[in-house]
Parts: structure tokens; C-alpha cells; sequence
């Protein structure tokens, strides 16, 4: 299975520009950005979805909305609105559990 967040962004495979950090939590600048303004924010060990947390427990969940809310705050202050978002199944194309916070006309298509 394709895990680009654990195979490349959180070891430091892939650089990343951090928006914000908690020793559970990251919070970055997508690189292939699909919204002027898209920053996805995922746990540091391995969750593979919001519905299969697989040995995650709640705490850590409630850690990452805690940073989700801190950085859609962050865009929805700075440009006026923002959308959240994670896939499931098929759409999830990283098997690591991801939040997007997006604003801005799409980019390009998925």
C-alpha cells in the first residue's frame, strides 16, 4: 500500500514547509497543491483512515482535529472561508489517515 506520509514526508524523504507541529501531530503545505491554499495535517505514526484507526485510540484523534481547528481558524481568518476534508476507500490515495484544509478555486482536477 502507497503511504507517502510516512515513506516520504514525515522522514524527511520529502521536504516539507511546516504549518504548524505537536509531537503527535504535522501539519504542512500539500506539495501537489490542488487549491491556492491546501495544507494537509496527519497524525506522525501510522493511522490508516478515519475509519480504520488501527491502533490509535481516540487521544490521538482528538489531537489532530485540535490542529485541524488551529488551522482552519488560520485560513478561514486569512481568506475568508476554507473547506475540511479527508477521503475514505478509493479516493484515499495515501493510506495514512490526512485532513485537508483547502481555499481557493481547484487548481486542477482530481
Amino acid at each position: 500500500m502507497s503511504d507517502f506520509y510516512c515513506d516520504e514526508a514525515l522522514n524527511g524523504r520529502t521536504p516539507v514547509e511546516v504549518v504548524a507541529e505537536t509531537d503527535e501531530v504535522l501539519a504542512f503545505h500539500h506539495t501537489r497543491p490542488f487549491w491556492p491554499v491546501h495544507i494537509v495535517v496527519v497524525p506522525k505514526r501510522h493511522v490508516p483512515s478515519l475509519t480504520n484507526l488501527g491502533d490509535a485510540d481516540e487521544v490521538l484523534l482528538h489531537a489532530l482535529l485540535a490542529v485541524v481547528r488551529q488551522v482552519a481558524a488560520q485560513v478561514e481568518a486569512e481568506h475568508g472561508a476554507c473547506r475540511v476534508l479527508t477521503n475514505l476507500g478509493t479516493y484515499q490515495d495515501s493510506k495514512h489517515l490526512h485532513v485537508h484544509v483547502a481555499s481557493g478555486d481547484q487548481l486542477r482536477p482530481d
